[in-house]
């Protein structure tokens, strides 16, 4: 009996003292949605080519996985399941942006309070992003479940010194999109976590 007692006392503090284990795939995939017209329809797609270099594969938390982790995208490599709106978005935006690629280094995470005595698998994190070579921290909402982290946020064009590009894109679609393109625009990114320790079921 007291073996058995000493042997649940074990399985709690495991499960209780911080002995998770995080492992991310290194795998990244970075999304976006931009608005056409009054009506403010969305147009999605994903970026193809995307360097992922994480600050650690392993951890005990987000924090050690991501804090320091950086992203290198390549604006011109781009999948809107509409090859045709792919090259007019590649020519007549992208590449009137300056650089070529989107840089990327998460610089803070914080989990949300916790309700009721339950630890939240949701936060927000801070991404430094550099593009048409104009730096800015974003913040980005971030939900975790089943293994699944996404992030998703906002960024505005006009703070990236975007304006002759949208314009170019706005007059190159001008019928197709009635005449309006939004600067705003949603931004996301997702990867694989599996974690383990981190839920230890006592059965009788």
């Amino acid at each position: 009996m007291k073996k058995t007692i000493i042997s649940i006392v074990a399985l709690f503090s495991l499960a209780h003292s911080g002995s998770c284990v995080l492992v991310q795939s290194g795998d990244m995939n970075v999304t976006w949605k931009a608005y056409k017209t009054l009506g403010k329809l969305g147009v999605g797609g994903q970026f193809t080519q995307v360097n992922y270099v994480p600050n650690k594969k392993e951890g005990k938390n987000f924090k050690e996985l991501f804090i320091g982790s950086k992203v290198s995208i390549d604006m011109a490599k781009i999948d809107t399941k509409h090859e045709e709106r792919d090259k007019t978005l590649v020519s007549m935006f992208f590449n009137k942006l300056k650089g070529g690629k989107i840089e990327g280094v998460i610089k803070d995470i914080k989990a949300d309070k916790a309700v009721n005595g339950k630890r939240p698998y949701t936060g927000t994190l801070d991404v430094s992003i550099t593009m048409n070579e104009k730096t800015l921290v974003i913040p980005m909402k971030y939900h975790y479940k089943k293994g699944h982290f996404k992030a998703d946020g906002t960024i505005d064009l006009f703070d990236f010194e975007g304006r002759s590009a949208l314009a170019s894109i706005n007059k190159s679609c001008y019928d197709l999109h009635s005449g309006k393109t939004w600067s705003d625009v949603s931004i996301g990114f997702s990867t694989m976590i599996e974690a383990t320790l981190c839920n230890v079921e006592i059965k009788k």
